[in-house]
């Protein structure tokens, strides 16, 4: 799950976003998660005072209050530093930088290398459904999606991958788990996952790979041809 950074100065509490699962993601989804935002939510100062903007015209207050205590430098635009910072999984571990440069770059659309109030908006209603896809599939409740977990998620999105392919994801995109003190845990009781950050981006990486190969596949038989040039190109275009 995502959280808000608590050293971020926006609430002493832990608070987590939460939203209703979109049917077309995951039709047959029907968990009880809160549509909202929790009553706990507090702004260090509200908006329009000591300095803090008041929100454009019509713009959810809430979201306002988040993209401004996100945006420490007041630029009025939130880069990458920030964005990490503020994002952190349900463990308190810091969203994966890379993880957080693709989702800058998928809500970038005025391509100048930070998000504005308008394209922070859409990213975090795109991380409010991946968390409710990755509570949806994370069955143990453990935090982390791991082997059968993870093939019934890419499964359910239509990637039926051989479990030498699952291996390798889970490989790339796994991490070592903390324990009670938040450091790492290694040795034979210690199971390796997919937090949610490093989760919705294998999820994005397999997803785009599929797209520029079934692009490339023109005659549908399953098989390309690529030169080496064309090979890295598919490669390093990916999130």
């Amino acid at each position: 799950m995502s959280y808000l950074n608590p050293n971020q100065n926006v609430s002493r509490r832990r608070s987590s976003f939460n939203a209703g699962l979109p049917a077309q993601i995951v039709p047959s989804y029907t968990g009880g998660v809160n549509p909202g935002y929790p009553d706990s939510v507090q702004y260090p100062n509200p908006p329009g005072t000591f300095g803090i903007p008041a929100p454009p015209p019509g713009a959810d207050p809430v979201l306002w209050g988040w993209f401004t205590a996100v945006d420490t430098d007041r630029s009025g635009s939130i880069y990458v530093d920030e964005l990490q910072r503020a994002l952190v999984n349900g463990n308190w571990s810091p969203f994966d930088l890379d993880t957080c440069k693709m989702l800058l770059n998928i809500f970038d659309v005025r391509k100048t290398g930070s998000l504005s109030f308008q394209e922070f908006c859409g990213m975090w209603k795109y991380i409010q459904e991946w968390q409710n896809v990755f509570r949806h599939f994370d069955t143990d409740s453990s935090g982390s999606i791991e082997g059968e977990e993870l093939a019934n998620a890419l499964g359910r999105f239509g990637y039926r991958l051989t479990p030498y392919l699952l291996s390798l994801v889970e490989t790339k995109y796994a991490t070592v788990p903390l324990n009670q003190s938040h450091q790492p845990l290694y040795g034979p009781r210690a199971t390796a996952g997919m937090t949610f950050d490093r989760f919705v981006r294998a999820c994005v990486v397999i997803k785009t790979l599929t797209e520029t190969f079934q692009s490339l596949d023109v005659n549908r038989t399953g098989r390309v041809s690529l030169d080496y040039e064309q090979f890295l190109a598919v490669i390093l275009s990916s999130p």
